[in-house]
């Protein structure tokens, strides 16, 4: 997909969450639009399941939206583990789906394998946070995840009261790895500028589900010496706001912006605008304008897809301003951000 086809617009507003209250989820969830010949789109979760806080949850909010807004038919399934995958997709297929969305790179493979296999039905597949594998019916949804994690890391490093400050991460993964370095990268950024370093604490909980877990982890860091810790973990990560509500210190949220979950305690969040990029791309694979078989990477540079919440009543207003210059400069490529720890490493040699 060429990037003017994507909005330019800079998302930076806001959004009401409080839409996205789900009712009645069981294993599977069906929201019927209007019309005979309305398209069918279903939706395949990962092990975090649709009330995740972030993820899949926004997912949903995405087709509930081209149910509400074009009459589309959708409905989801959840996975309880990872060896529901291939079964619920084929069950997604059984469903007389047009088009099936996985949710999560964990899935990824459950989802080539399915494509490979079904070349011939009427129905396409596409995965979010993975590539295609080479199927030529899957389209990868991919977010340069490492922008706003850059800009959040700045923000932290700009507003730690203790010079140390802290990472949560889900499974060790290429993906995951993203959210890190970014981050540390932007923590960087603000240490240099601000001519002294900063600490960063990391750890991988090896789970997207255990918010004991993350809660335990992030209160350790907070007993250390940290005040700011940013998790991308999923459902562990509301743990990690838990545990920043608990000892008065602050979190940073992921995905969608987690200051609903404690008004207090979230200094800002990452946002990655699933639900935008499914309403704008399902229709366009449907349709046959965009193939199978590639990949679409979103970045800072194609606006409404990531950004920051304009909401940022515990930073200061020059703080602010200061992160979207940043973002200024991500999307013009004066700053290039590393997404792994190689990348990093040549970032911090370039001084």
């Amino acid at each position: 997909m060429e990037k003017g086809e994507m909005s330019r617009r800079s998302f930076l507003s806001a959004v009401a969450w409080s839409a996205l209250a789900l009712a009645g989820c069981g294993s599977m969830q069906g929201d019927e639009g209007a019309g005979e010949a309305a398209h069918r789109v279903e939706m395949v979760t990962n092990v975090g399941g649709i009330n995740d806080q972030g993820f899949c949850q926004l997912s949903w909010a995405g087709l509930q939206r081209l149910r509400d807004e074009q009459g589309y038919e959708v409905s989801y399934i959840e996975s309880k583990q990872d060896s529901d995958y291939a079964s619920n997709l084929d069950k997604a297929i059984d469903y007389g789906a047009e088009f099936v969305w996985a949710i999560g790179f964990a899935m990824s493979d459950a989802v080539a394998f399915t494509a490979k296999i079904n070349p011939d039905v009427n129905v396409g597949f596409g995965i979010v946070d993975a590539n295609t594998s080479g199927a030529p019916n899957l389209t990868g949804v991919l977010f340069a995840a490492q922008e706003p994690s850059f800009v959040v890391g700045y923000i932290a490093g700009r507003c730690t009261k203790t010079n140390r400050v802290g990472f949560v991460g889900g499974i060790s993964s290429d993906n995951i790895y993203a959210f890190e370095y970014g981050y540390v990268a932007g923590v960087t950024y603000a240490a240099r500028e601000l001519g002294h370093e900063i600490t960063v604490d990391r750890q991988y909980a090896e789970s997207f589900t255990d918010s004991a877990k993350g809660k335990s982890i992030a209160q350790k860091m907070f007993v250390a010496g940290a005040d700011i810790v940013y998790h991308a973990a999923g459902g562990t990560g509301v743990g990690v706001i838990e545990a920043a509500q608990e000892t008065d210190n602050f979190a940073i949220g992921v995905d969608l912006d987690q200051s609903y979950l404690a008004p207090n305690n979230v200094l800002t969040s990452a946002i990655k605008r699933v639900d935008q990029a499914l309403v704008d791309l399902t229709p366009k694979l449907i349709s046959g304008e965009l193939a199978g078989g590639t990949d679409v990477i979103l970045t800072l540079a194609d606006g409404e897809y990531m950004g920051i919440p304009q909401n940022h009543e515990h930073m200061p207003e020059e703080v602010y301003q200061d992160a979207l210059a940043v973002i200024e400069k991500i999307r013009t490529g004066e700053i290039v951000v590393p997404a792994n720890e190689a990348e990093y490493e040549t970032y911090l040699a370039q001084g």
